[in-house]
């Protein structure tokens, strides 16, 4: 897993986007004609005050939730047409979250919460834990693979929450707010195995983050202005 994915396969865009939502009788703009995309290997920032917009924009990317207009198009895929059944599918195979919050399982160790996911998805144990262990060993957690999250610091449990969220090898990585409940250095280096991650795998990331000092080591920066999504 060395740093030879970066290319210009676009992985996920966002095509003319709308969200609306009605209020009292109000009809909110949300995302108008919101549009981008995002390549293999590729870490995009996605920045702006609250309310402006990114989490309702992650959750559209992540097929969560549907646009009011426009379309999704993830790896080629183009999601405006498909069932709720079809679109869960893709979601479950090709897109990988991280929270602000890790939420990893307590009473099963570093190893066997990047396993679950892995078994979940039909892949045999021996090779589950094969997979495992590389990818913390890229996230530098090699040497505390048998802890269970009680026993690791915040910076590592959100490092293990990283590797699990690409274990099933997603095409895309959604991360809202990953270092926000991090101090500024431990946040440093989680994001360093992060990009080394996204880098290593091939996946392209949005990244939702308050830290503009993380998002300007970023490929990119994009921000919601009036509904639209401008770079910076």
């Amino acid at each position: 897993m060395n740093d030879v994915w970066a290319s210009d396969k676009v992985l996920l865009e966002l095509r003319n986007v709308y969200r609306q939502f009605e209020q009292g009788g109000t009809v909110i703009e949300v995302l108008r004609d919101a549009s981008l995309r995002v390549s293999a290997g590729e870490l995009t920032a996605l920045v702006g005050p609250s309310g402006s917009g990114k989490s309702t924009l992650l959750n559209i990317a992540g097929l969560l939730e549907r646009p009011t207009a426009g379309d999704v198009v993830i790896d080629g895929t183009e999601t405006s047409g498909l069932s709720s059944r079809r679109r869960g599918r893709l979601r479950g195979s090709h897109i990988g979250f991280v929270f602000q919050f890790h939420r990893l399982l307590a009473e099963f160790s570093a190893m066997e919460n990047v396993m679950i996911p892995q078994m979940l998805n039909g892949l045999a144990r021996h090779e589950a834990e094969h997979r495992a262990e590389q990818l913390l060993t890229m996230v530098g957690l090699q040497d505390r693979q048998s802890h269970r999250p009680g026993t690791l610091s915040g910076g590592e449990q959100q490092r293990v929450a990283i590797a699990r969220a690409v274990a099933n090898a997603p095409r895309v990585l959604l991360a809202d707010e990953p270092t926000g409940n991090l101090d500024p250095e431990t946040a440093e280096e989680v994001f360093t195995h992060l990009r080394q991650i996204v880098r290593g795998t091939g996946a392209a990331a949005l990244i939702v983050t308050h830290n503009e000092k993380l998002a300007a080591t970023m490929d990119r920066c994009l921000t919601i202005r009036d509904g639209a999504i401008v770079e910076l």
